[in-house]
Formats: structure tokens, C-alpha cells, sequence
């Protein structure tokens, strides 16, 4: 069974599948905030899976390599980032240990790279919450099969981060999702807020999720008091956020509109997710492996 994204959006199971999983994120986050930092903005994100994806096969690309100039124009290519933001961002990796170059790369006329095991770590836990939460709710074992087969990851990741590059829902997903992924450190906040959600009432406009601390926020998420309250200020003008009686004192709210662009969201990520998997780990290991599977799933 492969989950559509319209199955996932109307599955309340679902629901709360996606607010553990989001309980996991913050683990991750709080273990390695730099980490989290290249996956608390939508643009990062979509760079880091870019990045990724290139060092082990990008589907669309003719041979597997990361280097500068092939990361830049590929960020340009897909409407990423612009040619310094890409470099700037490919040189940040680079100092902070998460990609380095290769050792006795075959062509000196380039410095190729690749993610460090440490990336490879996290970028593996990364799929591996998605597939744990597709599991539980459907009795699956795409886990179990992963545990046999563990290079089946990195065969699902350059057909993810296509799928990423190509889906408009996961590139557009609303206004306020918009507003706070594509905010410097905003994903990680909407993370944390999402995962503070203990039950929703879905005829309910407003889902209370207690009393808020900026301060814990700031230092969690290294984000400035003056940008999250900009953040905030400007999601609370939209009638997404809010506290239910004096600012910082009482229950702070999302509206169901916030937590419906969220769900949906995830709703088409994870069924995106499944769909892949579902290709790869269904396809006998054999060099033509990657191939097969991004044609069964762009056809």
C-alpha cells in the first residue's frame, strides 16, 4: 500500500503521527543546532537536499559529483538561490565540517565533495522518521526492510529531492507555512509550535498550546528577539497566532488554518516519501536501480 497525499490529509491518525514525528525533530535540533540550522528555512533546506542529492546521483544529472560551480548553477537552474547566496552557503558546509572535499578525486581540475559522515547521519535519521511514522500507520516494514538493506537510503534520496524540487505544493505550501519556512531559523520555531499541539478540536477556529517562552525560544533556536518577534508579529496580522489573554502570560494559539497548511504539507511529503520508497526498496539492487525507479515515478 502506498498512502496518497489525500489519504494522509483527511487521517487524523495522521495527525498525530506528524506531532511525534515533530517531537523527533526537535530531538535532532537540540543535539546539533547547526544542523538544524541548515533545515530551519526553506531555502537552506532545499540547498542541503540539493547538495545532497548531487553527491550521490541527482536523477536528472548525467554522473554523480558535488563541486562549487555544479552546486551554483544547479541552485540558479531550480530558482534556489541566487549564484552568491548558493556559494556562500556551499563555503558555510564546508567550515562547518558538514561536506569536505574528496580524498584523490579523479579530475584535479575540480574539488569535488561529499557530505561528511556526520551529515550522513542526520540525513539518514531524517528519512528514517518518515518511514517509522508511515509504518505506524499502516503496519508497513519499510523499516524492517531498510535494517537489511541500509544503502537503500541513499538510493531514495536524489529521487526525494527531485520529487522535492518538482512538487509546487511543497514549494508553495501557504501563506503562513511560507511565512515562517522561509524565515531565517522560522521552520524550526513552527516545528516547536506545531509539536506543543496535545489535542486538536476540529471545530474549533483557535488550537491553544499553552503558555509560551521567547526566551527559551531564542537560546533554543539561536534566532534574535527582534526577528521572532517580527516573525510573530506578522503571523498574528495574517490571524494565525495568538495569545488567548495577555501577551506572554496566558495560552498562546494557532488557528486551524496554520495547523491545516502544515498537515498538508507533510500530508504531500510523506506520501511523496512513500511513493519512493515504495519504488526503491521494491527494485532489485542493480546499477539501473536508480533509473527504473525515477522513471516509474515521473512517467
Amino acid at each position: 500500500m502506498v498512502f496518497t497525499a489525500k489519504e494522509l490529509g483527511r487521517d487524523e491518525h495522521f495527525l498525530s503521527a506528524i506531532l511525534q514525528s515533530a517531537h523527533e525533530l526537535m530531538a535532532i535540533y537540540s543535539e546539533n543546532p547547526r544542523i538544524a540550522s541548515i533545515m530551519a528555512a526553506q531555502q537552506r533546506w532545499l540547498m542541503a537536499h540539493s547538495g545532497f542529492s548531487l553527491s550521490l546521483g541527482y536523477p536528472d544529472e548525467p554522473t554523480p559529483g558535488l563541486y562549487g560551480s555544479r552546486f551554483v548553477d544547479f541552485a540558479v537552474k531550480h530558482g534556489i538561490a541566487s549564484r552568491n547566496t548558493a556559494a556562500a552557503f556551499l563555503k558555510e558546509m564546508l567550515a562547518y565540517k558538514f561536506i569536505q572535499p574528496v580524498p584523490q578525486s579523479s579530475d584535479r581540475r575540480i574539488t569535488l565533495l561529499e557530505p561528511t559522515e556526520l551529515t550522513r547521519e542526520y540525513m539518514m535519521r531524517w528519512i528514517h522518521t518518515h518511514l517509522v511514522v508511515l509504518d505506524t500507520l499502516d503496519g508497513g516494514d519499510r523499516m524492517a526492510q531498510v535494517a537489511i538493506n541500509p544503502e537503500a537510503i541513499w538510493r531514495m534520496h536524489p529521487i526525494i529531492a527531485k520529487r522535492i524540487m518538482d512538487s509546487d505544493i511543497l514549494r508553495n505550501p501557504g501563506v503562513t507555512f511560507s511565512l515562517f519556512n522561509w524565515a531565517t531559523s522560522g521552520g524550526v520555531v513552527m516545528d516547536y509550535l506545531i509539536s506543543r499541539i496535545t489535542s486538536v478540536d476540529f471545530a474549533a477556529d483557535k488550537i491553544l498550546i499553552g503558555p509560551l517562552s521567547m526566551k527559551v525560544m531564542q537560546s533554543q533556536f539561536m534566532i534574535s528577539r527582534t526577528h521572532l518577534k517580527r516573525l510573530f508579529k506578522r503571523a498574528a496580522e495574517f490571524g494565525s497566532v495568538g495569545w488567548a489573554g495577555a501577551p506572554g502570560k496566558s495560552s498562546f494559539w494557532l488557528s486551524h488554518t496554520f495547523v491545516s497548511e502544515y498537515w498538508n504539507y507533510q500530508a504531500e511529503k510523506y506520501a511523496m516519501i512513500d511513493a519512493v520508497s515504495a519504488a526503491v526498496l521494491n527494485t532489485p539492487d542493480r546499477l539501473d536501480e536508480r533509473s527504473h525507479a525515477t522513471s516509474t515515478l515521473t512517467a
